[in-house]
């Protein structure tokens, strides 16, 4: 890694780290819990197994989950002259509609038609907004095509095709049913199970539950040197009244506001990008970077993130770019799991708004 910025632009190369490529999971550990916890405080790192998040969760704590449903988002079709299409919905605008990334020979053109499974689906056109994506138009209603041939839309560096086995676990188990629209999981939520779940709520922590539907610019690459130049997709997310109110309580009380996984965190600083949490339902492209004031979360559960992401950019924010970076040499050096499937980390808050 290069030096830590001082009074620079901060660029790419800041978030960069090298990982050995065995290191990136490939299939989920044993048991949801069986994943490993680094716990990354102020001055010391420890190595724990991941039910010690009941010890490290307090009293009068709130733990916000977000509780989107992954669709079945990848489809594979026919163009009208035989030719191969994949599809991979990003994003659903209502149950005909959708923003997609479409990979063919040849760019599909407007008012062209792809058959998937004796399904039309017409070409709209690229949408000036969101890159390279397609506006599709779906003959039949999109959701129940899906789970009829749709397959799990697994990251890229997860060389196997979705199986059944991912179909359950890279899904939450407090997934809601009525909620689906994410084409990534959540992944730090990935390590909680019901019995865990509820051994929380037994200590006297409050469970909380907002949603973000995860796009699949998730796993863009940043393209600019600059960071400040880098736009970012919108997605929809939703923080009820209940929520905030709960939160709110949960910190009158002396507890924190633990988000579980960026897209929780996400979710709760768009709903409080005035000062103050409120509930709050619609777009958000928030991008969090090192300088930006943290105004809901005080403690972050996630996964160890791709180099030069976005991801590295927002917990390097929240917990200081020079922690994050001992952090995981520290894990890889010990040879932690990195990534959807990998192990998970439990971040403190950096001190003060000097801390690098």
């Amino acid at each position: 890694m290069t030096p830590l910025p001082t009074q620079r632009t901060l660029t790419l190369d800041d978030f960069d780290y090298h990982l050995p490529e065995e290191l990136i999971a490939q299939h989920p550990a044993a048991e949801r819990r069986a994943s490993r916890l680094l716990h990354v405080q102020p001055s010391a790192l420890h190595d724990l197994m991941f039910p010690a998040v009941l010890d490290l969760l307090q009293l009068n704590d709130c733990l916000v989950v977000n509780d989107t449903r992954v669709i079945k988002a990848r489809l594979f079709g026919k163009k009208a002259t035989g030719g191969a299409v994949e599809i991979l919905l990003d994003r659903l605008i209502d149950a005909n509609h959708a923003y997609a990334m479409v990979r063919a020979s040849k760019s599909p053109q407007p008012g062209s038609f792809i058959d998937v499974e004796g399904h039309a689906v017409e070409v709209l056109g690229r949408d000036p907004e969101r890159g390279d994506q397609y506006h599709l138009r779906f003959g039949s209603e999109i959701l129940p095509l899906l789970d009829a041939h749709g397959s799990v839309p697994l990251p890229p560096y997860i060389s196997h095709e979705a199986d059944d086995d991912d179909e359950r676990r890279y899904q939450t188990v407090y997934a809601d049913a009525s909620k689906p629209g994410a084409v990534a999981a959540p992944t730090a939520g990935l390590h909680f199970d019901d019995a865990l779940l509820a051994a929380i709520q037994a200590k006297g922590v409050t469970l909380v539950k907002v949603t973000l539907h995860v796009g699949a610019g998730t796993f863009a690459p940043v393209r600019v040197t600059n960071i400040a130049e880098h736009k970012m997709h919108s997605e929809w997310f939703s923080v009820p009244q209940d929520a905030v109110d709960a939160i709110l309580k949960a910190k009158a009380r002396g507890g924190r506001c633990v988000a579980v996984g960026t897209t929780s965190m996400r979710s709760l600083e768009s709903a409080a990008a005035g000062g103050g949490l409120r509930a709050a339902t619609g777009d958000t492209s928030i991008f969090i970077t090192p300088g930006f004031k943290f105004n809901a979360v005080d403690a972050l559960i996630t996964n160890f993130h791709l180099p030069k992401s976005t991801l590295m950019m927002l917990i390097s924010a929240f917990a200081g770019m020079e922690r994050v970076r001992s952090a995981y040499a520290h894990a890889v050096a010990q040879r932690y799991r990195f990534f959807s499937y990998g192990d998970a980390m439990f971040l403190e808050k950096k001190l003060n708004d000097t801390e690098i």
